[in-house]
């Protein structure tokens, strides 16, 4: 959520409530070692397309250290293994190297640029990739 004030996460956390409830997303936090929030993962689900949208954070103290880029990679397993989707659908910033890392490195292709639609409003160009369950099965195998 941003900002990030303790009302923007209580509407944030209500939201996903609800969205959850119909089936629509799944909100999942990791902790660290003292118990306290160290990152999200935030799944949007289109059952219709068989498809999902991963976003997410870590905390800043605890990237840098490859546990982005490990979480991503069981979420995006679990999609696929768990939940059946056959495509997952990403967007990131045109400015995150990190997550662009995390998609190149995970066998996503990149599609091109789109319009990202903010949760506060606006719009942000963002780069959009997407792995399909083929791909992602013949990366596994090979």
């Amino acid at each position: 959520p941003k900002p990030i004030s303790l009302d923007a996460c209580r509407d944030f956390i209500a939201r996903h409530v609800d969205e959850q409830a119909r089936g629509e997303r799944l909100l999942i936090l990791t902790l660290d070692n003292e118990g306290g929030v160290g990152g999200y993962h935030d799944i949007e689900v289109w059952p219709e397309w068989s498809a999902a949208d991963l976003g997410g954070a870590i905390r800043p103290d605890l990237q840098g250290s490859g546990r982005g880029r490990e979480g991503a990679q069981r979420a995006f397993d679990w999609l696929f293994e768990t939940l059946g989707v056959d495509l997952l659908c990403e967007t990131a910033a045109l400015d995150n190297v990190r997550s662009r890392r995390i998609m190149e490195g995970a066998g996503f292709r990149h599609m091109g640029e789109i319009d990202s639609a903010l949760p506060g409003g606006g719009v942000r160009r963002s780069h959009y990739w997407e792995l399909a369950r083929a791909d992602w099965l013949a990366r596994r195998s090979g």
